[in-house]
């Protein structure tokens, strides 16, 4: 997010207070962010409830204590982000439909939901908005996909836009899309830190002891990362400086490449892909 300009948003409700949700509300309590009216979040526990409400502008309320706890975060809400399990959708939206505000946006977290499903169980004057976030938005370097419902207008898709670039970079795709964008973004962190605990598994073997390699390694990936993002170079020509020719890194590359390295990555995402499929019908 911009520093240098201050982003206001409307009155917004979490329903759900998991890791997703604290993320997003963590870049929301930023100084160069105000959200009128606060910030409501519902959990199931008190215990989850008590630490929301030690933040600033935020009130929290927990299913075990307060019956209509998401029927009263929602009232007057502008945005109603729901961050709760998929299966558990239907039912937090069938409790909260007649309470959402007329124009209200409820901005979806689930994977696997579709906007026809969500937009069939609120009232015709909510709008939908699907999006995609992923883990890195803990430390304000995420990447969220977007995809606007029917009745979303481009004010609603502003909003939403800049709600998540408190916690980074934002893209806007069709629904379509949006499945293929998480075996992407959504699941790539996880496929970087397997990166990162296979080259320290290899740096321990070559005689470097644990705390040795993870420096080596994390520093290196990072270092990477940030050259990269510095420079605005293709990665290809990053690495192309890099390898020296007939030097050690090109023998390196020329291993790794002969192992297929892109059908394997176009392999592992078709499986994800294939298994969100199965998850949005049920599976």
């Amino acid at each position: 997010m911009d520093d240098s300009r201050t982003t206001t948003l409307p009155t917004i409700a979490f329903l759900g207070g998991g890791s997703m949700a604290g993320a997003v509300l963590n870049g929301l309590l930023s100084p160069v962010v105000v959200v009128e009216g606060g910030i409501r979040v519902t959990t199931r526990s008190a215990e989850s409830a008590a630490k929301y409400a030690e933040a600033r502008g935020v009130t929290a309320y927990a299913a075990e204590t307060h019956a209509d706890a998401n029927r009263t975060a929602v009232a007057g809400a502008k945005l109603v982000v729901l961050a709760v399990k998929p299966f558990l959708v239907p039912q937090v939206l069938a409790e909260v439909a007649d309470a959402l505000e007329p124009g209200a946006v409820v901005v979806s977290l689930a994977a696997g939901v579709t906007v026809a499903t969500m937009e069939a169980a609120v009232p015709a004057s909510v709008a939908v908005i699907r999006t995609m976030p992923n883990t890195p938005a803990q430390v304000g370097r995420g990447v969220t996909g977007v995809s606007a419902g029917s009745r979303a207008t481009a004010d609603d898709v502003a909003l939403v836009r800049a709600l998540f670039q408190t916690v980074g970079a934002v893209i806007e795709v069709p629904e379509s899309q949006l499945d293929a964008l998480s075996t992407i973004s959504g699941s790539g962190p996880a496929y970087v830190f397997l990166l990162i605990e296979e080259f320290t598994r290899t740096a321990i073997a070559k005689g470097f002891t644990p705390e040795q390699s993870k420096l080596l390694v994390e520093q290196t990936f990072l270092g990477a990362s940030e050259l990269l993002a510095a420079t605005g170079e293709d990665p290809a020509e990053l690495r192309r400086r890099v390898t020296s020719p007939k030097g050690t890194t090109e023998k390196a590359i020329e291993v790794l490449q002969d192992a297929s390295l892109s059908a394997l990555f176009d392999r592992a995402t078709d499986a994800a892909l294939a298994r969100a499929r199965e998850l949005a019908a049920g599976a």
